[in-house]
C-alpha cells in the first residue's frame, strides 16, 4: 500500500509519544508472551486484515500472524479475524492502531457492499469521491473496491472534473467545457472530462461536446428529474448522479437510467464495523 509505513509510523508516534506504552511497561508486558484474538462483533465485509499484518511487522516481525478470513470477506458476529502470537507489549501497543484502522476500513466496505446488493440486477455501479480522511484516502478507498464499489478520481490531478463553481467562476458550460478542451490538449493529459449539469439548458450545451467528454454527472436531482433528463439525453453520454444517495433510494435512481452513483457517504459517513481485540498470556 503507497505509504503505509509512513501512516503506521506517524500513527505509533501520535499514540506512543517518548513515553511509549507507560501502563504496559508498568506490567512488564514485555517479559510475556501472549495470544491475541480480534473479534468480529457485528457481521460485516472485514477491511484491513493485511494491515494488522504489516502493523505487528512494522513494530516487531517476530510476532506470528494467521489469518481466518481475507479482505473482502463476509464475516459473521462472534467470528475470530485473525490470531496473533508474540510479545506482550507489541500485541498491547499495536492493539488500538489495529482496530482503528479495521473498524473504519470494515465500516467503509460493509455499507460500499449494502449499496452493490440493492444494485444488483441493474446496469448501474457505485462510485466512491473525494470525501475521504486527509492522508487515509487510499486505504479508504481500497476498502470501497473490497465492498464491491469503484473508485472515482484519486485526487484533483487525474480527473476534469469540471462543476458547478468552475461553471460560475467562467460564465457557464460551454466557456468551462472549452477551457478544459484547450487545457488537456496544450498539456497533453490523458484524463477524462466529466461535466456536472443542473438543469436541461446545461444538459443542451454539455451535450454538444458529447465526442469530447466521457460522462455528465446529475446532482440533487430527484429520480423522476434524473429519468427526465437520461430520455433527454438519449444515450448520447453515460450519466452519474450524486446527492444524498443512500441504499434506501439507489435503486430508484438506477431505475431512473443512471450508469454509476457516486456516494460521499460511503467514506464520510460509514458506521464503524464493530471489533475486538481479547488477549491472554501464553504459559510455558
Amino acid at each position: 500500500m503507497h505509504d503505509l509505513d509512513n501512516l503506521l509510523k506517524a500513527a505509533l508516534e501520535e499514540d506512543l509519544g517518548t513515553l511509549g506504552d507507560i501502563t504496559s511497561q508498568a506490567v512488564q508486558a514485555s517479559n510475556r508472551v501472549a495470544v491475541g484474538r480480534c473479534i468480529v462483533k457485528k457481521t460485516g465485509i472485514l477491511a484491513g486484515i493485511q494491515i494488522a499484518r504489516e502493523v505487528y511487522r512494522f513494530i516487531d516481525n517476530s510476532v506470528i500472524f494467521h489469518e481466518h478470513f481475507q479482505d473482502g470477506a463476509l464475516c459473521e458476529a462472534g467470528e475470530v479475524a485473525f490470531e496473533v502470537y508474540g510479545n506482550a507489549y507489541t500485541l498491547l501497543v499495536a492493539e488500538r492502531l489495529i482496530l482503528n484502522l479495521m473498524q473504519r476500513l470494515s465500516g467503509i466496505a460493509t455499507l460500499t457492499r449494502q449499496y452493490v446488493e440493492v444494485l444488483k440486477g441493474t446496469n448501474c455501479e457505485v462510485l466512491d469521491t473525494r470525501k475521504t480522511t486527509p492522508l487515509w484516502r487510499r486505504l479508504e478507498k481500497w476498502a470501497v473496491t473490497l465492498g464491491g464499489g469503484k473508485n472515482h478520481r484519486h485526487g484533483l490531478y487525474d480527473q476534469f472534473l469540471i462543476k458547478d463553481n468552475h461553471i460560475d467562476l467562467v460564465g457557464g458550460v460551454a466557456p468551462a467545457i472549452e477551457a478544459v478542451l484547450s487545457y488537456k490538449e496544450t498539456h497533453r493529459i490523458p484524463a477524462p472530462i466529466v461535466v456536472e449539469v443542473r438543469n436541461l439548458a446545461e444538459i443542451h450545451q454539455a451535450l454538444s461536446y458529447a465526442p469530447h467528454i466521457d460522462r455528465l454527472l446529475l446532482d440533487n436531482l430527484t429520480p423522476e428529474q434524473v429519468a427526465r433528463a437520461v430520455e433527454y439525453i438519449g444515450g448520447r453520454l453515460p450519466v452519474e448522479v450524486s446527492g444524498g444517495i443512500t441504499p434506501e433510494n439507489a435503486r430508484a435512481y438506477a431505475e431512473a437510467g443512471a450508469r454509476y452513483i457516486s456516494a460521499g457517504t460511503l467514506t464520510h459517513s460509514a458506521p464503524a464495523l464493530d471489533i475486538s481485540f481479547k488477549m491472554r498470556p501464553m504459559r510455558s
